[in-house]
């Protein structure tokens, strides 16, 4: 079993950024600008074996713990890549999650070595136009045939559909029962045939490199061996992975905001008018220093609930901590980087419009500020469920 220690997690901290830096903030412009992939950045890390880093090394991985996961996408979305290279490298280290933790030996075997590689990516298909952050309302449906299943549903906002080879995909295997909503759901690792699917592209506000998108299945068969574990519990498997995601996404506001910063700083100290540059104003240097602050402390929670998922402790509050202060600090930097740069915040040559848009889809996803705290309100402070 992997060790953790300090010094692997600097050392996995400094390379990745050192990797992460060699695509600057003009490379992630023009993808932005031309909603082009960024097949080039992915390839750099798989040449390097980090998109298999929470992947084990028997298959294919180099089995890191989440701590050093966190910091890698940390350190991504912090070298000015924000959401659209964070989205690249982080749909290949967690959506395979529930097949490392649920999946067959056969599964496993055949497709975490593409995973890690990078040979393979995978878009997580659960969110539904009716169902909301309800998944227990989701009305695609895998009906039992011969050899596997044929499903016909509709999901929506799905990342990476355009490009993934698979899909993680839920679906009912039978019926909504009221008295226990989350059972009868099925994990699928679905191939993506477009015979059967149709892939809509959705245009959206931000992170335009990476697609998201409208999906609509049509008796797509998928073989009994590509069910992940047990038919019925794909609901338990997607909530295991919850804490981790919440984590990384808190990890990856984190950087957001620190890109977002590093230009600041550096426009306020250049920066002159009235002879003096801005930076000597305290209205401009203390709004800088409070986001430094914020980002400082939602690190430390953040990391503090990596540490206790790698020692298989429970961490659902820091979890819910982490991801709520991450999207709060890192939006709050870029946004106070905004005003520090004044109209020319609206210049995309400045970088600072397209870290504020893509910072901006933390505080909804992958769940909203307010379901943190109802999930707090309730688990913590022992409050009626308010929803």
């Amino acid at each position: 079993m992997y060790e953790e220690t300090e010094s692997n997690i600097e050392i996995v901290r400094q390379a990745t950024r050192d990797l992460a830096r060699r695509f600057d903030n003009d490379y992630w412009l023009e993808k932005d600008r031309n909603h082009e992939y960024p097949w080039d950045f992915i390839k750099a890390f798989a040449d390097g074996g980090w998109l298999g880093a929470m992947i084990p090394e028997e298959y294919g991985g180099i089995g890191l713990g989440l701590q050093e996961a966190a910091v890698m996408m940390n350190e991504i979305a912090a070298s000015g890549a924000g959401m659209s290279g964070g989205s690249a490298i982080h749909f290949y280290v967690f959506p395979p999650a529930p097949i490392v933790k649920y999946g067959s030996e056969e599964m496993k075997r055949k497709y975490l070595p593409q995973l890690a590689s990078g040979q393979m990516l995978t878009a997580f298909a659960i969110t539904e136009p009716t169902a909301g952050v309800d998944t227990s309302r989701i009305t695609t449906k895998a009906e039992k045939v011969e050899g596997g299943w044929v499903v016909n549903g509709q999901k929506v906002f799905i990342t990476n559909a355009k490009n993934a080879h698979r899909m993680v995909l839920l679906a009912r295997t039978s019926p909504r029962d009221p008295e226990h909503p989350l059972r009868g759901m099925t994990l699928f690792f679905a191939e993506k045939d477009l015979e059967h699917m149709t892939v809509r592209e959705i245009d959206k506000l931000g992170r335009a490199a990476i697609d998201t998108n409208e999906v609509f299945i049509d008796n797509l068969f998928v073989a009994d061996e590509d069910v992940i574990g047990e038919v019925g519990r794909g609901f338990n498997y997607i909530i295991d992975g919850l804490n981790p995601e919440r984590i990384v996404v808190a990890m990856e506001g984190i950087g957001l905001g620190r890109a977002a910063l590093e230009i600041g700083v550096e426009y306020a100290k250049n920066r002159i008018v009235f002879d003096r540059p801005i930076g000597k104003n305290q209205a401009v240097a203390h709004p800088l220093a409070d986001s430094w602050i914020r980002l400082e402390a939602a690190e430390l929670a953040a990391m503090n609930a990596a540490r206790l998922f790698d020692e298989d402790k429970p961490c659902g509050p820091e979890a819910a901590v982490a991801k709520y202060l991450g999207a709060e600090a890192g939006f709050d930097a870029c946004d106070r980087v905004f005003s520090t740069l004044g109209g020319y915040a609206y210049a995309k040559e400045y970088h600072i419009e397209r870290l504020w848009r893509e910072v901006r889809l933390l505080r909804n996803a992958p769940f909203s500020q307010e379901m943190v705290r109802n999930f707090v309100s309730q688990n913590v402070l022992g409050l009626p469920r308010s929803y």
